[in-house]
């Protein structure tokens, strides 16, 4: 008995399951074509309303570009050098607010211009005829749509559709500081000429045409102003992109309008560069500032002197210097030159020392401006400290505070600071030294002038500080000559390799191909998992192939769908499909008996899972189809708790099997006949109150014997075996069992009880039957090998029988109801 229930995989049959399921969802492919319509419709729904989106950029070049006309001591813009970390402050200042502020000031970006589209108002800058110039330092209307229609080539009428309910606000673009708009909030409207002053409590401008701007007549804009910081915070998005081993960087901006944009870019560049100009030449403006101030007291310290020298000439009759005092006089010069340039270095080691003992941080120690360092190992050392400490920044960025990388390089900082501190001392006594040897020979030399009258000691006196001071006037005015060319000549760093510009780029937003093919695909996935949910969850029977999947009981045959409301279908319409459906199962069941049986009284039960399977139907028309096929077949209702057959047979219901087995009545009076030759019916009769002891009595083991002596079959119409207990036991009567499946309506798990006692012998020569069978196309492929239960329909004309014509939808439900 083992062997009745395998299940046995192989490739061919999982290549079979396969090509179930693709019959099956091919079935549904009006869904298929209806879902991708939608979706497509959709997508081109959203391909044109949404808003174009377009990307724009331009490419700039960093190099840092030193004036070549100086050297290094020379060069009034002198710097320490060092490792350069301007790319990465330039991509900060291009995303800073301020920054994008001032662009936004420069391009009056704070002003919309807007028309009306077919789903939205739409950006056209640069596309009007028009500019509003906004009169300086005066409140203007914010965040309203002001309607500019014109009404000819020289005249406009400006509208503004206040509301009493809300609050708005007028905006100074001078300094940024808003009130509150408190005029007549009812509807405005009034007709201005082009370029005439436009004075209203709430706007002050003047609409200007541009050039060549003609047939202004009926067309329609919208402006509104909007407040810097509202128009900043949208430009803040542009991205500053550093390519990998290069100085350049790409600006990339994308919005709905590609002439704001072009400008934006462009503009952000040249304003960009303008400040870092203005940067770089910072310290040379200010040197130069410093020098024209020490310039102008220079000038005049030495034309004081001057007059002093001269009257002194005069007063004293001294004209010149005797041989003696002209020596006296040029070694003393000499001097006190250098006795000023030791001073003025000793002041800068003694400043630059203060900052590196005071400071950590090494990226900005001051530069010698008008004083040369001939000691380089200061220079290189002051570098090398500057170049560790951008180092040393930039990795605390990046690493954590104990990361071996950055104590290296914390450690290479405190040895280099600690040993430019030490040649810094160094230095310093060594100038001190020389500055005191100087101090000692001028002092000797002060000796001799001692020595000299005392008119041509003033005179040399007077001398030497009018050289010292011409000597300084001419040191100042070539560091200033210095300063002009520098600031004259320096450049930015920042360069244009690429501006921005409209050459009719595509839009980048919507993505038109990709939402296609995503509404291809969705319009493809989403029929095929509800097809596929459908599937996994659907516990209904459908197929044989369903039965052979979830039961080891043979299936005998299918019976097809009956399209008429009459149970007598095989009678009714001996030729139709479904009266070959019952022939083929007359000839299958057959098979089923034993040869001891054969020539003898045959019984053949009915029954099913649950009510509503057709069990009755099959009943009736297997009854039906042995006596129409000569053989004496009575059908029992055995159904004793909800006859049904009286009805088909139009026969009365007081006495049937029940009044038989209390002995109410004997056999030939419960037998009726039928307008069916050949064939009796005995009707259930009255609902009893006991059917199950009824039937277990031994009235019933008679009645069954006493029709066997007189019919060739008897077919018992039992209740469903699901529900009730009477149909087993009335399985011991039947030499064959017919268990009833309807198509679309009996559930998988209802056939778990008649596979277990099928399994367990406990039951024998049962089979299935698949009735009100449909040929679908979602199960074309199946049933094919039980052709025999249906396979004549569709060829039922030939032989005179009436085609089977499909009801409608509510007549169907109309049906199942009253079934």
């Amino acid at each position: 008995m083992d062997n009745k229930f395998k299940f046995i995989e192989n490739p061919s049959e999982q290549i079979s399951n396969i090509k179930d399921y693709l019959f099956r969802i091919l079935a549904n492919w009006k869904w298929f074509v209806a879902t991708i319509a939608i979706a497509i419709a959709i997508a081109y729904f959203i391909n044109i309303s949404t808003q174009r989106i377009y990307g724009l950029k331009t490419t700039i070049a960093v190099n840092e570009k030193q004036n070549p006309l100086f050297s290094s001591g020379t060069n009034i813009a002198f710097n320490w050098g060092g490792v350069s970390d301007k790319v990465e402050s330039i991509r900060k200042a291009l995303t800073s607010r301020s920054h994008n502020e001032k662009v936004i000031k420069r391009i009056h970006f704070y002003i919309d211009y807007l028309k009306d589209g077919s789903f939205r108002r739409e950006d056209v800058y640069g596309e009007t005829p028009f500019t509003l110039k906004l009169q300086p330092n005066q409140y203007q209307l914010l965040n309203t749509l002001i309607k500019i229609e014109f009404i000819g080539n020289d005249r406009f009428q400006l509208s503004v559709d206040f509301n009493s309910k809300e609050t708005y606000k007028l905006n100074n673009y001078k300094d940024e500081t808003q009130i509150d708009f408190e005029g007549n909030l009812k509807p405005f409207s009034k007709v201005f000429l082009i370029d005439e002053y436009i004075n209203l409590p709430f706007l002050k401008a003047q609409i200007e045409t541009k050039n060549n701007t003609k047939n202004l007549k009926g067309q329609s804009f919208y402006i509104q102003l909007r407040s810097i910081n509202q128009v900043a915070s949208e430009y803040q998005n542009v991205r500053a992109t550093g390519l990998s081993g290069t100085s350049l960087i790409e600006l990339s901006l994308s919005g709905p309008n590609k002439n704001r944009l072009v400008d934006y870019l462009n503009e952000t560049v040249i304003v960009l560069s303008e400040l870092e100009l203005e940067q770089k030449t910072n310290y040379a403006r200010s040197t130069k500032e410093f020098i024209d101030a020490q310039f102008r007291n220079t000038s005049d310290s030495l034309k004081l002197i001057e007059d002093n020298i001269g009257k002194f000439k005069q007063e004293n009759e001294i004209y010149q210097l005797s041989a003696e005092g002209g020596e006296i006089f040029s070694q003393t010069l000499s001097l006190d030159k250098l006795q000023e340039r030791l001073g003025d270095r000793i002041a800068y080691f003694n400043n630059l020392e203060n900052y590196i003992k005071t400071h950590s941080d090494f990226t900005n120690i001051p530069a010698p401006a008008i004083i040369n360092i001939e000691d380089g190992s200061i220079a290189g050392m002051v570098g090398k400290l500057t170049e560790l400490s951008i180092r040393k920044e930039k990795l605390s960025k990046e690493v954590t505070a104990n990361h071996p990388s950055l104590k290296a390089v914390e450690q290479e900082v405190e040895t280099t600071r600690s040993v430019l501190l030490e040649n810094l001392s160094s230095l310093k006594k060594e100038t001190k030294i020389t500055l005191n040897n100087s101090r000692n020979r001028l002092s000797n030399y002060n000796y001799e002038l001692n020595k000299l009258p005392g008119k041509e000691q003033k005179l040399l006196n007077f001398q030497r500080k009018y050289s010292l001071t011409e000597s300084n006037y001419v040191f100042l005015m070539q560091k200033r000559y210095e300063a002009d060319i520098a600031i004259a000549s320096t450049v930015s760093d920042i360069s244009v390799l690429d501006t921005a510009k409209d050459t009719g780029q595509e839009s980048i937003l919507p993505r038109t191909e990709f939402n296609y093919m995503v509404a291809l695909l969705l319009g493809t996935i989403f029929p095929l998992f509800l097809i596929i949910a459908k599937e996994v969850l659907d516990t209904r029977i459908h197929t044989t192939e369903d039965i052979e999947k979830i039961s080891p009981i043979p299936v005998l045959g299918v019976v097809g769908n009956n399209g008429s409301d009459d149970n007598l279908a095989v009678f009714a319409k001996p030729k139709s499909g479904i009266a070959e459906s019952f022939r083929a199962l007359r000839s299958n069941i057959q098979f089923l008996f034993t040869r001891s049986t054969k020539d003898k009284c045959k019984t053949i039960l009915v029954t099913s899972s649950v009510s509503g399977e057709g069990k009755t139907f099959v009943s009736i028309n297997m009854a039906t189809v042995f006596a129409v096929g000569g053989k004496k077949t009575i059908l029992v209702g055995m159904d004793l708790r909800k006859p049904k057959i009286y009805n088909d047979f139009e026969v009365s219901n007081e006495k049937g099997v029940v009044n038989y087995l209390i002995g109410e009545e004997n056999i030939e009076a419960i037998i009726q006949k039928t307008k069916i030759p050949n064939l009796d019916v005995i009707i259930a009769g009255p609902v009893p109150p006991n059917p199950s002891e009824l039937l277990i009595g031994s009235a019933t083991d008679e009645l069954l014997s006493s029709l066997k002596e007189i019919y060739d079959y008897i077919i018992l119409d039992t209740p469903p075996i699901g529900l009730v207990s009477d149909a087993v036991e009335l399985l011991k009567y039947a030499d064959s069992t017919l268990y009833i499946v309807r198509q679309n309506y009996s559930q998988k798990g209802m056939l778990k009880m008649i596979n277990e006692k099928y399994v367990k012998d406990e039951i024998t020569n049962v089979s299935m039957v698949l009735n009100d069978f449909t040929m679908k196309l979602r199960y074309g492929g199946y049933g094919n090998g039980y052709g025999y239960g249906y396979g004549y329909g569709k060829y039922a004309n030939g032989y005179g029988g009436d085609s089977t014509v499909p009801k409608s939808f509510f007549k169907n439900i109309f049906k199942r109801k009253k079934a």
